[in-house]
């Protein structure tokens, strides 16, 4: 059995999902309120790690210094995952085997895991550099960020609809 497979089947067992699905059909409005906070968290991520990432790359907001722009802005990208975290996981309990098994779910996992990793170089080389000059790498790491976040984006609305992705008559 795959670390997946794995995963999902002790996810499945365990009292963490009969919590979550307790909690996801008792609490009255929790998916929805639920769902709309997490948009609202990948709102927030989307739109400071995206104008960091443009800024970077000289195409928004020239008058700002990239390096405090990061200072300012990165904080909300840090809050707004956590609270896509703690907002995403009672849905990944109710239904590993959903997400796990989910090769669109694996795409959203990789493209984040590289989003994060981007946003925390970057917010390192803000606190260390204080040159005019942006280098190269970090141009790299901006668009490496930005194609991550928008991967992200894209297969966490894809999850739902991965039937119609890997469509079979049968």
């Amino acid at each position: 059995m795959r670390p997946n497979e794995l995963l999902a089947q002790s996810l499945a067992e365990s009292s963490l999902r009969d919590g979550a699905i307790w909690l996801l059909s008792n609490v009255p409005g929790l998916p929805p309120i639920t769902q709309s906070i997490h948009i609202l968290g990948v709102a927030a991520v989307m739109a400071s790690s995206v104008l960091i990432d443009l800024r970077l790359l000289g195409l928004a907001v020239p008058s700002q210094e990239p390096s405090a722009m990061i200072r300012r802005l990165q904080p909300w990208t840090w809050v707004a995952l956590a609270v896509n975290l703690v907002t995403g996981l009672p849905f990944l309990l109710a239904r590993p085997y959903r997400y796990f098994l989910n090769p669109i779910f694996g795409a959203k996992v990789v493209g984040l895991l590289i989003a994060v990793a981007a946003s925390w170089m970057l917010h390192r080389w803000a606190r260390s550099d204080r040159s005019e000059r942006i280098p190269l790498g970090v141009r790299v790491l901006a668009v490496m960020s930005l194609l991550a976040w928008v991967l992200v984006v894209f297969a966490g609305r894809w999850i739902a609809y991965v039937d119609y992705l890997f469509w079979s008559e049968g």
